[in-house]
């Protein structure tokens, strides 16, 4: 199946673009509190959209998900309110799914999840390296419908240089093997426009299939729209982009096709000399 592409912005106009061509998930970012001092020095996207803009967001998209990132599990900050305030809101304006980012610990998916109630789909952004420490109880626990594998933050926490470190060393590969060993829905990181990117984007599509990743976000330089003002060419750009990585991904998945047919073939022959062996 093709990736959930999944695109950040807080403007309508720009998510009503994205959701035309194709992005399955426009992703509202509430998440401030704490990410700039984590990321300090990092050129990372530093969003802090409101409740407001949930609704406006929510208002225009009609076929796309909306998907909300909130705060990392926090009591009231000042006049600004709890987690379970916060996730309300985001629930009552109608959001598809939530993401938790930035945990630590089991109590704080546990809040989570209770907060939710199953009212809209559940996603942990896994991003520390105490999360990854107690993963295997969290893939245990009912209420988590998707992971995503967040390598920006992931990275800093394992104290590498550059992101896609994670991704060569085979942490990112031992990570997926253990959810898809549970059965969870999972992605990781983030896919620019092909042909761009430090490591190429086309690298990284075929990575995602490798490792049987259902997800991943546009990053932002995909399309930088703090850059575009011409909406006409924010709309060339999603229409040439999404198109490019769609067929690449018609690649991949043959690709992975006649793998997972020799796959079937070479469990038939296992079987058929296994019969002929017992007949001896």
């Amino acid at each position: 199946m093709p990736l959930k592409l999944m695109y950040i912005t807080n403007r309508p106009d720009v998510a009503t673009i994205a959701e035309k061509y194709g992005v399955d998930r426009i992703f509202v970012d509430m998440e401030f509190i704490n990410k700039a001092e984590r990321q300090g020095g990092m050129d990372s996207v530093q969003n802090h959209h409101t409740i407001e803009d949930v609704k406006a967001v929510r208002a225009c998209v009609k076929k796309s998900d909306l998907m909300v990132r909130v705060n990392p599990i926090h009591n009231a900050l000042g006049d600004y309110p709890s987690s379970e305030e916060e996730i309300e809101a985001v629930i009552q304006t109608g959001a598809d799914l939530v993401m938790l980012p930035y945990f630590k610990t089991i109590e704080e998916v546990e809040r989570f999840l209770g907060i939710v109630k199953g009212r809209a789909k559940t996603m942990l952004l896994l991003e520390t390296s105490e999360a990854v420490q107690c993963l295997d109880q969290i893939l245990e626990m009912d209420g988590i419908d998707e992971i995503h594998i967040g390598i920006n933050d992931l990275s800093l926490s394992y104290h590498k240089t550059f992101m896609f470190e994670l991704l060569a060393d085979g942490t990112v590969e031992k990570l997926c093997r253990r959810m898809q060993i549970a059965g969870k829905f999972y992605g990781f990181g983030g896919i620019a426009s092909l042909g761009r990117g430090l490591v190429p984007a086309e690298m990284i599509i075929k990575e995602h299939y490798r490792l049987g990743s259902r997800m991943a976000i546009l990053s932002r330089s995909f399309c930088n729209i703090s850059k575009i003002d011409d909406l006409d060419a924010v709309e060339e750009i999603f229409y040439r982009g999404i198109r490019e990585i769609r067929s690449l991904e018609s690649e991949c998945a043959s690709h992975l096709k006649y793998f997972l047919d020799n796959r079937k073939e070479m469990v038939r022959a296992v079987q058929s000399a296994v019969v002929s062996m017992d007949k001896k």
